[in-house]
């Protein structure tokens, strides 16, 4: 009798253990190896991003900064245009070159609350920089965008380097005490091969790469808000 019911038995019990073994199989090989925390790493420093651009970013104390240009993931420059009296917006990849000229400058009076308790202001006899800003848009089918810009801008020397970031600024002051001359802003982005290879050229020559240009750099100096 048992010799019966073992032989009705063994083969649902022989497939439940095949079944088992495959399934533990296809489940081992789907599932990523586990990683040795300690071990040594694949690669050093941050990937490249698909969406970088080859271009030269230079600001207005000289310095030129030659990399892989990019923005903040899925964002586009955003201009309102002095023309058609309207915000545009343009991808990165379409663009040929942007250029910031000077609006306008001046040295803000430094204005305090007299008490904490009064709205009476007066004056600190400090000043401070500020300054607007007017940025072109040169797309690569030659048309241009002139307007105010404010953006982010990415730049990273080489693969597996640190990305640096800059301001496009539609206004920007400095602090108390500063001149306008301490206003460093990104005044060129050239984009293409071409253009990063020309800012190689002129970072090996001038040696100004090594500057920390911080007025240009994002969280560096407030925007002023618009009024």
């Amino acid at each position: 009798m048992s010799r019966i019911r073992f032989s009705k038995l063994w083969p649902a019990r022989f497939g439940f253990f095949v079944s088992t073994i495959v399934l533990a199989t296809v489940l081992s090989a789907a599932e990523p190896p586990a990683l040795n925390p300690f071990g040594p790493a694949d690669s050093e420093g941050p990937p490249q991003r698909d969406d970088a651009v080859p271009g030269c970013l230079e600001l207005s104390d000289g310095s030129v900064h030659p990399g892989l240009i990019y923005l903040t993931r899925d964002m586009r420059l955003k201009i309102y245009d002095d023309r058609l009296q309207r915000r545009r917006e343009a991808p990165l990849q379409a663009v040929q070159r942007i250029e910031c000229k000077i609006k306008k400058e001046w040295m803000e009076k430094e204005w305090k609350f007299k008490e904490t308790t009064s709205d009476e202001k007066i004056y600190t006899g400090r000043s401070y920089p500020a300054r607007e800003y007017l940025h072109t848009i040169t797309l690569r089918d030659g048309r241009t965008i002139t307007g105010p810009l404010a953006a982010i801008v990415y730049v990273q020397p080489a693969p597996q380097q640190e990305a640096e970031r800059f301001l496009l600024n539609k206004r920007n002051k400095g602090e108390p005490g500063k001149s306008l001359k301490s206003l460093i802003y990104v005044k060129r982005i050239t984009l293409g091969e071409d253009a990063l290879q020309e800012g190689r050229k002129k970072q090996s020559t001038s040696g100004r790469n090594a500057a920390k240009p911080q007025a240009a750099r994002k969280g560096a100096e407030p925007t002023i808000p618009n009024p």
